[in-house]
């Protein structure tokens, strides 16, 4: 598939709305982490991992303000509060089911799976625009999201197991 490059202008304009958006996205999975961090009493392991991801989320958020600031940008106040009412209202909808751990494990890898996708689309039009200095703060938050999906693909038998093993003993499992 052939591909025609953008002119300058096009391609900063695509590069600062897709950093508007992965911008919105990192409040939204501020929101979900902190909806689940109340519910994790029986997951200690799974809290730990949500709080230093949390504190990546803060980092990453961080980067893009620094990158839309080199382009006289800023972050869209109605994206990051729609993303987070959103991300509010993910999580909420998981906190009644018996199951809630098992649904929010599988609700953060598709989530931290669509941040891998945002990051790896934002660094290729930090290429085609010629944003050079700004890949490096885009793929370091990219690696974090990568690992931070790997660690939750990889928990998934354990807490699998842990509530399985809750449910069986008669405890409430959820969280």
């Amino acid at each position: 598939m052939a591909s025609i490059a953008p002119d300058q202008s096009i391609a900063q304009d695509l590069f600062v709305t897709g950093l508007k958006n992965a911008h919105g996205v990192e409040h939204q999975a501020l929101a979900l982490i902190d909806r689940q961090l109340d519910h994790l009493a029986h997951y200690p392991e799974f809290a730990e991992q949500l709080r230093r991801h949390r504190a990546e989320t803060e980092q990453q958020i961080q980067r893009i303000d620094e990158i839309l600031s080199g382009f006289d940008a800023r972050p869209s106040a109605i994206k990051d509060l729609g993303l987070s009412l959103s991300g509010n209202m993910a999580a909420l909808a998981h906190v009644f089911a018996p199951d809630e751990i098992i649904k929010n494990s599988f609700a953060n890898y598709a989530f931290e799976n669509f941040e891998i996708a945002s990051y790896t689309g934002l660094l290729t039009l930090a290429d085609l625009g010629g944003f050079a200095s700004q890949q490096r703060l885009l793929t370091e938050s990219l690696g974090e999201e990568q690992r931070m999906a790997a660690w939750v693909l990889d928990s998934l038998p354990e807490v699998t197991r842990k509530y399985a093993g809750l449910r069986a003993a008669g405890e409430t499992a959820s969280h």
